[in-house]
């Protein structure tokens, strides 16, 4: 008889540690921050006699937040540790360019771009400009900008800074899973401020949660890979092996090459994970899933 199955949704900053999440995820999902926590909610599980799958919940900037829960899991006893598998990440860079270029897409052209997220460290604060530089290469916006929530350049300094740029109306594009608030702003009056958002609605965060379990446990089955020494090497190369979003698998048999160099054959219905250690020229090829 198959044991019970749980999802456990990791959060770090991007999430703001699980409060983003609320009301977007299915009522049996535990949302938890890394470390005590996620722990904890494995050991409550196991005694409830269900297996879990312990997704991180980064749009792609924080690979540090799969590494940490790559060494909690590690740190779990056997035979709690047996019934755990770690999934891909919920995205990567190349996805968060994708899902912006969707977002940014329904976006009019007059108005410029403010892509928004929380802050993270230097690394990741500085691969939002990369991201939103690919962003603004491959679309119709002559103007985007990036500010950070609880950092430097704050969402009214973003504002202000596209004014000065002569913008004559600001959208705020937000790269994490809350929308942004938009900023009070004083002095005189500037162009007005919109806001999309959320960035991966709740029925597409459901479907991407759904096949990165899937997908972790079909590795586990056919490989026994629990997915835990990929991800203690995630924050190495800034990255963790992934499978394409939704709908965007290759169901083909011929070999192929990547940007990286790497060749490797792949069967009809195969999951393709790989890794791309970069997202230039992404832009043009990932599609949303939202």
């Amino acid at each position: 008889m198959a044991e019970r199955r749980a999802v456990i949704a990791v959060c770090g900053h991007e999430a703001g540690y699980g409060r983003a999440l609320e009301g977007l995820v299915d009522p049996g999902v535990s949302v938890v921050p890394s470390g005590r926590e996620l722990f904890r909610s494995i050991s409550a599980h196991r005694r409830r006699g269900e297996e879990t799958a312990v997704v991180p919940m980064t749009l792609g900037r924080d690979p540090d937040l799969v590494a940490d829960t790559a060494r909690t899991l590690r740190a779990v006893a056997g035979g709690d540790r047996a019934a755990t598998v770690l999934t891909e990440p919920f995205g990567t860079a190349q996805h968060l360019v994708g899902w912006l270029r969707a977002a940014a897409g329904r976006v009019s052209e007059d108005s410029a771009l403010l892509v928004t997220a929380p802050s993270g460290d230097p690394f990741e604060d500085a691969e939002l400009y990369r991201i939103a530089a690919l962003v603004r290469r491959y679309g119709r916006h002559a103007l985007v900008e990036v500010a950070f929530t609880g950092g430097d350049p704050d969402p009214a300094e973003g504002v202000r800074r596209c004014r000065l740029l002569g913008a004559e109306r600001v959208t705020l594009l937000p790269a994490g899973f809350a929308p942004p608030e938009v900023p009070e702003l004083t002095g005189p009056a500037g162009p007005p401020v919109d806001r999309t958002g959320p960035l991966v609605p709740a029925s597409a965060l459901r479907r991407v949660l759904a096949e990165r379990v899937a997908d972790a446990l079909r590795r586990r089955r056919g490989h026994g890979d629990d997915g835990i020494a990929a991800g203690l090497t995630a924050a190495d190369n800034h990255g963790h092996s992934h499978t394409h979003p939704p709908g965007e698998g290759h169901d083909h048999g011929h070999g192929h090459e990547h940007g990286s160099g790497h060749h490797h054959p792949h069967g009809p219905g195969h999951p393709h994970p790989h890794q791309h250690p970069s997202a230039d020229g992404a832009g043009q090829v990932i599609r949303s899933i939202a």
